[in-house]
């Protein structure tokens, strides 16, 4: 079933234009940064209930989505993966194809699996990752089954 609810467009106007042109567009128009792929993610707000929009890097494997926390300066968690771990029901929009996943926090061998794809992916993580003490979350996105 869809996420349904109130639309609360985020405050960082160029994140938000990007991932309004790119669903406008079915992924057509706004589809990258800096030259790398990317997705958008539809997640409920943790504290508002309120529909959100993230363009986040495209990480996947056999239809699977990997979410990198990936960090700005500070040390604290980005609101869309607060959202993604409170109500992990979410949606992905990949080009044209938008399908709901349910998320789950990865760690181990797991997370380290994903973590080398999604450096693959977007080596400006690894860079990312000198900058933190710890290890940076990622949470796994699987696709709920619609048959």
């Amino acid at each position: 079933m869809p996420l349904r609810g109130e639309y609360a467009p985020g405050t960082a106007k160029s994140a938000r234009r990007q991932a309004e042109l790119y669903e406008a567009s079915n992924g057509a128009e706004a589809g990258h940064i800096g030259g790398r792929p990317i997705v958008v993610l539809t997640s409920v707000g943790a504290r508002t209930g309120k529909l959100r929009k993230t363009p986040l890097m495209r990480v996947e494997r056999d239809g699977r989505y990997a979410l990198v926390d990936s960090p700005d300066m500070t040390s604290r968690r980005p609101h869309w993966y607060h959202d993604v771990i409170a109500n992990p029901s979410v949606e992905l929009q990949d080009g044209a194809v938008r399908r709901e996943y349910r998320a789950r926090e990865v760690s181990g061998a797991e997370r380290d699996a994903w973590w080398q794809l999604a450096v693959e992916s977007f080596p400006a993580f690894a860079r990312y990752q000198t900058r933190k003490p710890d290890p940076i979350p990622i949470a796994v996105l699987e696709p709920y089954d619609n048959d």
